[in-house]
């Protein structure tokens, strides 16, 4: 296969589109949103590239990206590709600890960030760090506090490059190879301690072109990019959009999404499943509130829509005449007003980060919100397999994207090959050698193949737990099910290596507060309210319906709500909202403790 260099597909696409706007950021002050166009965002990336040379970079020199998203972000990424140095994204929600070992294992001598907060982390381990030479603070805002290995961005790219330095970027630029190391992103760490997965141009130049062959997208689309792109899946998703010559808007707080899906009206935006289930809740919690008249309307609208979209169009049937007038009513009515709440223009939207329970799949396809379920890791430069546009299944995560292979090995474990797989960890052969078996990749996720090839994970192979009678339990079935409902906002399930199943569960403050109202209970404060045991009662029976299609010993026996959620700046999720299992259990353990002490 034939596949171009990314930083030669960022050249040919501003010859191509040139005054065309590229990306956006949002202008706080004014308060509205400004593009920068295709020749200065690569006159920008061209000036990073030659910046980083003036230092003295060499080829695959390791520099690190300790940032937030902007469009400063990906230009400063791009930049250090120019070069042929190795990309190094940092989570911008780390703690100054997991930052100080990224920058030691990885050796980075320059290291971008992002606010004061980043800064002040990275100025505190620079004190007595032997490999940072250099902080290069991405916003021009962030007091540097005289520190004499600090520079402001823009100082940083504006300065006065002699004649050498363009004609050695020229070189680099011809220069480059497909097999050069192009990123080492550290993962998260859920199971252990973070390991450097190496990426290389191939990697990225294959998975770019087989989105090219699986996605049907033009220069016309509009992305909006917020999950973080330090991870693997945002970060991919945005060099296919430049690759495909799609406009990005960098949201730079995920806590304003409501309001920026309706300014900046989207065709196209990656997404985790969480998106999904507070929406839903929203949603059913609005339902509950609206007249019997609008509720029945809303019901009848959401089953023509299912039928149209779902029983229909999704297997490439003729709809019938009758339900394509009812469709276009209901349409009309109801389902354009639910597909308004993310900007009313979506095209699709790929989802992955974790499984997202097929009613709810199921659920905002009745009303026309294209949602592509998929499966990757970061070791698969992100994805292996994706819903295509017809004969998905709402279980599944979609079949195997072009050019990439999926095998079922021991244990039920999900194995790959393809041009998307990683080189292997950085300075870890021992680690490299455990997940590789005769050129398959080992993904520790169990699951199986249908018989239309649809994926479907079914667990985390590493989450997996055994209770003390030797019965197996895979926890993020259960915590799929309990999260759905409207008063769970998130929930660990506990059981390894016990007599039964419980669960640490943060309830939604706002609907126990409102329920609480509605009953007439009394309370002074959160801490009150969860061990109210008229609301423990209530979440009872709620835990014992969702868990009906769950055998005995699956079941949750019991449960301890706790007052405040899991985050990820206490460390117990990860920055794409996965529960840090070894970190919960061992933060919670007297409260763990106290549901096996009878």
């Amino acid at each position: 296969m034939n596949y171009k260099h990314l930083l030669q597909v960022i050249k040919d696409n501003t010859n191509r589109f040139s005054n065309k706007e590229a990306i956006f950021y949002k202008d706080e002050a004014l308060q509205n949103w400004k593009g920068i166009t295709w020749n200065s965002f690569y006159f920008q990336i061209q000036q990073v590239s030659k910046a980083l040379i003036n230092f003295g970079i060499k080829e695959q020199d390791n520099i690190g990206v300790f940032a937030q998203n902007m469009t400063e972000w990906i230009i400063a990424d791009l930049g250090i590709m120019g070069v042929r140095a190795v990309t190094i994204p940092i989570y911008a929600t780390n703690s100054q600890k997991e930052v100080e070992y990224v920058v030691n294992d990885a050796e980075i001598s320059v290291l971008f960030v992002g606010d004061q907060e980043e800064f002040d982390k990275v100025e505190a381990i620079s004190k007595e760090n032997k490999y940072l030479k250099l902080i290069v603070a991405l916003t021009s805002t962030v007091d540097l506090r005289s520190h004499k290995n600090a520079v402001y961005y823009n100082d940083f790219i504006k300065a006065e490059f002699p004649k050498s330095i363009e004609t050695a970027l020229e070189k680099h630029l011809s220069d480059s190879k497909l097999d050069d190391l192009a990123s080492i992103i550290y993962t998260s760490g859920t199971t252990g301690e973070p390991k450097g997965v190496m990426l290389d141009h191939n990697n990225f130049a294959s998975s770019l072109k087989a989105h090219e062959d699986e996605l049907d997208v033009d220069e016309n689309d509009v992305s909006l990019s917020f999950l973080p792109l330090s991870h693997i899946y945002e970060r991919s998703w945005v060099f296919f959009c430049l690759q495909q010559g799609i406009q990005v808007y960098f949201n730079q707080d995920p806590k304003k999404i409501a309001d920026v899906l309706k300014e900046v009206k989207p065709t196209l935006m990656c997404t985790v499943p969480r998106i999904f289930e507070k929406i839903f809740t929203a949603i059913q919690e609005k339902r509950k509130e609206a007249s019997p008249t609008k509720m029945k309307l809303a019901s009848w609208a959401l089953g023509v829509g299912n039928k149209y979209h779902n029983t229909y169009r999704r297997f490439g049937k003729k709809v019938p005449l009758m339900l394509n007038v009812k469709h276009k009513i209901a349409d009309k009515l109801v389902l354009s007003k639910l597909r308004d709440v993310f900007g009313g223009n979506i095209k699709f939207m790929p989802c992955g980060g974790a499984p997202l329970g097929p009613d709810l799949v199921s659920f905002f396809h009745s009303f026309a919100l294209n949602i592509k379920c998929g499966y990757g890791l970061t070791e698969t430069t992100a994805t292996v397999t994706l819903f295509g546009n017809q004969f998905f299944e709402f279980n599944s995560a979609g079949r195997p994207i072009s050019g990439t292979e999926i095998k079922i090995g021991l244990n039920d474990e999900v194995l790959v090959k393809g041009p998307g797989v990683m080189k292997g960890y950085y300075k870890k052969p021992e680690a490299t050698a455990e997940v590789f078996e005769d050129g398959w990749f080992k993904t520790g996720d169990a699951g199986k193949i249908d018989d239309s090839g649809n994926l479907v994970i079914t667990d985390r192979i590493k989450d997996l737990m055994k209770t003390s009678g030797g019965k197996y339990i895979a926890p993020q079935k259960l915590e799929m099910a309990l999260v759905s409902d409207s008063f769970i906002e998130q929930i660990a399930v506990i059981g390894d290596q016990q007599k039964y199943v419980t669960a640490l569960a943060v309830p939604s403050f706002d609907n126990i507060k409102k329920y609480a109202e509605e009953h007439k209970i009394s309370f002074k404060d959160i801490e009150d309210l969860i061990n109210n045991n008229q609301i423990k009662s209530m979440l009872e029976k709620r835990f014992e319906e969702l868990q009906n299609e769950f055998s005995k010993f699956e079941k949750i026996k019991k449960f301890t709500l706790l007052p405040k959620e899991f985050s990820i700046e206490a460390g117990e999720i990860t920055a794409t909202l996965k529960l840090k299992r070894k970190v919960i259990q061992k933060k919670y353990k007297a409260l763990i403790d106290k549901m096996y002490a009878d």
